[in-house]
Formats: C-alpha cells, structure tokens, sequence
C-alpha cells in the first residue's frame, strides 16, 4: 500500500477539515484551545505535514459540529 500523505483523498480531507473549520468560524487558536493542543497541532494537519488518527478526527468533527460521515463521503468520491 502506498503511502497517503500526499494523494488527492488526503487532500480533500484536509480541504473538507478547513473548511469545517472555517464553516463554525473558528481560527485555528481557538480550534486547539477546545483540541487542548498548541496551535501547530492544527497548522500541521492542515499543511499536511501531519496525519490525524480516527479518533482525533472524530474529536474534532464533533468540536466543528461537521458530520464525519458526510466528510469520508467525500473523501472517497475525491
């Protein structure tokens, strides 16, 4: 398997992520503040310079109020 770091799904994820994000008007301090995570923790993900495991994605859909499944839907339709 190769890796995803990088493919067009791990980018629409991020894309839908910031998205979310900027859908609940939130900046990326105040996304961490909930996360209790400094601010890079956030940056990093969205630059792509790191992953987020299914349970911080899970945490932070919920933080958004953005549906996880709505956001896989569109992450396997690219």
């Amino acid at each position: 398997m190769r890796k995803t770091l990088f493919t067009e799904q791990h980018e629409t994820l991020i894309r839908c992520l910031i998205e979310a994000r900027n859908d609940a008007d939130m900046t990326q301090q105040a996304l961490a503040d909930q996360l209790g995570k400094p601010q890079s923790f956030v940056a990093k993900y969205e630059i792509g310079e790191r992953r987020l495991d299914v349970v911080e994605f899970l945490t932070i859909t919920e933080i958004l109020d953005a549906d996880p499944h709505e956001i896989i839907k569109r992450v396997k339709s690219g």
